[in-house]
């Protein structure tokens, strides 16, 4: 869409492209009835071109309105609706996502950031997954820095699910599935085929972490040269069978092989232990010293 004064819902001007989401443009706006100093001046608006055949972004505003709650990591949503060819939706402006700032502190974070992602991220999953939610894309693009603070917050449920039917009992379990989400974090049941549930979500997070401690995951890189998207999935997927917790976390501290043994030994429908996974990186936070200093690795960076 050019953007040369494009007014939204008589409201939102919209500003440059940001990115490029999972189904849609991201541009930032400039809200005209709020004060120039307001916090909530400048928004995120997001496009969805209604002429395309696979449409997204109602069902995304939909979840966004659904899940939102002061303080639990969810982005406020301002307007949904139709304009010209595009759906839209605006949320509250965020700052950088994980792995922009991962990029500028050249891919390293020390443990102190890492443990106190850590326990924001699993508390992050554990209101969704309360709300009967699954995210199904984890990854660090998908993580943002708060624009006022250092709060993490979840985005992008283009590729969510709920887990719950309406009578409250779990989906049942299906095979033959395709791959959904991002291939470096996907669970080794996204691969074969399986249905997906909060396990999975939690594998997700657990490859993260790994990548943001190490810098990159031993399946990384694989493919480049395949000439078929299913040969590179084939061989990511070989990777990750073949490699044992031990050696996936080999030079970590213990607490994020027993995450990720515990994670992969739970059941398909099987409610997480999510405060167990959050005291094992309070409690080695604690161990080392740290204080919650709200200091982290792209603090010294100008600002961002």
């Amino acid at each position: 869409m050019a953007n040369n004064y494009i007014m939204i819902n008589n409201r939102y001007v919209l500003g440059k492209q940001l990115g490029t989401g999972s189904f849609g443009d991201i541009y930032v706006g400039i809200d005209r009835l709020v004060p120039t100093d307001h916090p909530e001046k400048m928004v995120a608006i997001k496009l969805e071109d209604r002429r395309k055949e696979t449409q997204l972004l109602k069902s995304e505003a939909e979840l966004y309105r659904y899940l939102y709650q002061p303080n639990r990591g969810i982005p406020k949503i301002h307007w949904s609706g139709i304009q010209d060819d595009y759906n839209v939706l605006i949320i509250e402006m965020l700052g950088p996502n994980l792995e922009n700032l991962f990029s500028l502190c050249g891919h390293h974070f020390i443990l102190k950031t890492v443990l106190t992602l850590a326990q924001e991220i699993i508390k992050n999953i554990q209101y969704l997954h309360s709300r009967g939610v699954l995210h199904r894309d984890i990854k660090p693009e998908n993580f943002l820095i708060g624009l006022h603070n250092n709060n993490v917050y979840l985005v992008d449920f283009g590729l969510c699910k709920f887990f719950k039917n309406r009578d409250n009992t779990h989906i049942p379990w299906a095979d033959n599935k395709k791959l959904v989400g991002t291939v470096r974090y996907t669970s080794l049941n996204g691969h074969q085929g399986h249905e997906l549930s909060r396990r999975d979500d939690l594998e997700s997070i657990g490859y993260m972490l790994i990548y943001l401690m190490k810098g990159s995951l031993p399946w990384q890189g694989l493919g480049h040269t395949t000439s078929t998207r299913e040969e590179k999935y084939r061989l990511i997927h070989q990777c990750k069978s073949q490699i044992s917790t031990e050696q996936l976390c080999q030079g970590l501290p213990k607490e994020f092989k027993v995450y990720m043994d515990y994670v992969k030994s739970l059941d398909f429908a099987e409610k997480p232990k999510y405060n167990y996974l959050y005291n094992l990186f309070t409690q080695l936070f604690k161990r080392n010293g740290y204080e919650y200093d709200n200091v982290y690795d792209w603090t010294h960076l100008t600002k961002l």
